[in-house]
């Protein structure tokens, strides 16, 4: 087990992160899918799960984000390499 709780299994076929603390444990599967196949085979969980939250804040439901809120998990989108982050005026 990870000191910090998280533990990353990369198969061939699928990865799996086991999230484990003395309150809760679980494990979220990560395996090749439809909006997933642009990545490198190696790359697909963090692919896949910045896709997920990328799309998942965009629907600015109210209760994802209280509930992400309640959890504090914030998302936020980074530019890619190259790419400038563009600012708010």
């Amino acid at each position: 087990m990870a000191d910090n709780g998280l533990t990353v299994t990369q198969g061939t076929d699928m990865t799996r992160i086991q999230v484990t603390c003395e309150h809760q444990s679980g494990l979220i599967y990560v395996v090749p899918a439809e909006r997933s196949w642009v990545c490198d085979p190696a790359k697909v969980p963090a692919h896949a799960l910045a896709g997920f939250f990328r799309e998942l804040v965009a629907l600015n439901h109210p209760g994802v984000r209280d509930l992400m809120g309640q959890w504090g998990i914030y998302y936020r989108q980074l530019p890619l390499e190259g790419e400038q982050e563009s600012t708010a005026a």
